[in-house]
């Protein structure tokens, strides 16, 4: 598999890079550190997936990723940002990218990139929680990617202090997933799905996972 990394950051694109190759995951056939430069390169030397930053220079890369589609549209592009701002992942959605993830766990990328070439469509837990019934990106998106509603006025009282990414967690654990699942569901480490059901059992002050899916169901 030949990946390309854009990303305004060079620092961003070599630890890419790195984490990729090392792995054994992709090789990467190149970077750039502009939206431009990304198309460029796109239409000379075509990988099997694209993973863009939105913010750059030249041309952001939303408008790269819909000029990139437009061309080839067997196009697998990843969005991988610090923004999680609903109007970028609306307008990713709707031009035909293949995810959305948000930098916060590096973990997350490896199992995007291998679910996109899969014909997956990728949403990180950050993003899950922006995808509420009604909004622009919930019903476009709501067969791709679990989601769950925290403000659902039937959530018992002892949940409703928890975040979105928890309640993301809380639905997959009443499923009956188990860790392992849930960091792949959610494009998550294991530890860090550990942490959010120690942080879960906590705020509700419920013993175990059992009882707390009992409790949630």
């Amino acid at each position: 598999m030949r990946v390309a990394i854009v990303d305004d950051d060079p620092i961003v694109c070599s630890s890419l890079s790195t984490i990729l190759e090392v792995t054994g995951t992709a090789e990467v056939a190149w970077t750039a550190n502009t939206g431009l430069d990304a198309v460029r390169r796109y239409d000379a030397n075509e990988p099997d997936a694209l993973l863009i930053d939105v913010q750059m220079p030249q041309m952001d890369g939303l408008e790269a990723s819909e000029t990139i589609i437009a061309a080839h549209p067997d196009a697998r592009i990843l969005i991988l940002t610090t923004f999680a701002d609903e109007s970028y992942i609306a307008r990713a959605l709707r031009i035909g990218t293949k995810g959305y993830l948000i930098k916060q766990d590096v973990s997350s990328v490896i199992p995007a990139v291998q679910a996109v070439m899969a014909g997956q469509v990728v949403m990180g837990a950050e993003v899950l929680g922006k995808l509420r019934v009604g909004s622009p990106t919930a019903e476009s998106s709501r067969q791709d990617a679990p989601s769950c509603d925290s403000s659902d006025d039937h959530v018992p009282d002892r949940f409703a202090n928890l975040t979105d990414r928890e309640y993301e967690v809380l639905e997959l654990v009443a499923e009956g997933l188990d860790n392992r699942q849930i960091a792949a569901r959610l494009f998550l480490s294991e530890g860090t799905v550990r942490n959010r059901i120690s942080a879960i059992l906590a705020k509700t002050n419920i013993p175990n996972r059992t009882k707390l899916a009992v409790e949630w169901l």
